[in-house]
């Protein structure tokens, strides 16, 4: 069995025991993810998560404050794994280049799904600022977790747009060429 698919057994296992708010969260964290966020209903969302719909409504008062809180969960979730998948590193240096086997990682058990940031970015109206901002939240975060790791501030902007262009490339191609020619260069870079 794929690590995906224990993934979201493992989610659908937990659903049972949780609250209803935890469960449309969990629920609206994989249909999101998996179908985007114009593809997934609210009635879907309720209907997944096995609450009723006044329970939905007691707790977001709508799909864009439920897309805020998702993505909220979303960046926790990526940073938490991405630091936890670094952290095995000693150097600076060798925690960017693990960034991009992270990268690979997520790649591997997501199947190419890419940045929940950015795909939601191309579904939501440009003057939904509620959301981008969570969006430009989340972009600038990674860029200074980069940041943290290198002295010049130019080097790790470079870095930081060979990384978001190695997500969208593999998520295009299907294939982790984009991340690895990305992880070649920083490599010289960074040496």
């Amino acid at each position: 069995m794929s690590v995906l698919k224990l993934f979201f057994l493992y989610l659908y296992h937990n659903q049972l025991t949780m609250q209803p708010k935890e469960r449309i969260l969990e629920t609206a964290f994989n249909l999101f993810h998996k179908q985007g966020y114009n593809s997934t209903g609210i009635n879907q969302i309720i209907a997944d998560s096995k609450v009723a719909k006044a329970s939905f409504y007691q707790h977001f008062k709508s799909k864009e404050d439920l897309c805020v809180e998702f993505l909220n969960k979303r960046h926790d979730f990526w940073f938490d794994k991405l630091n936890e998948f670094t952290s095995k590193n000693k150097t600076n240096k060798t925690k960017v280049l693990a960034s991009f086997d992270f990268l690979i990682f997520m790649n591997e058990i997501e199947n190419f799904r890419g940045c929940s940031f950015l795909n939601l970015l191309s579904e939501i109206p440009t003057d939904n600022t509620k959301v981008l901002n969570v969006i430009q939240n989340h972009k600038n975060d990674l860029r200074e977790y980069f940041r943290q790791y290198l002295d010049d501030n130019q080097l790790a902007d470079h870095i930081y747009l060979l990384f978001e262009s190695a997500i969208i490339e593999s998520q295009l191609f299907k294939n982790q060429w984009a991340v690895n020619k990305s992880k070649t260069i920083v490599k010289a870079l960074i040496n």
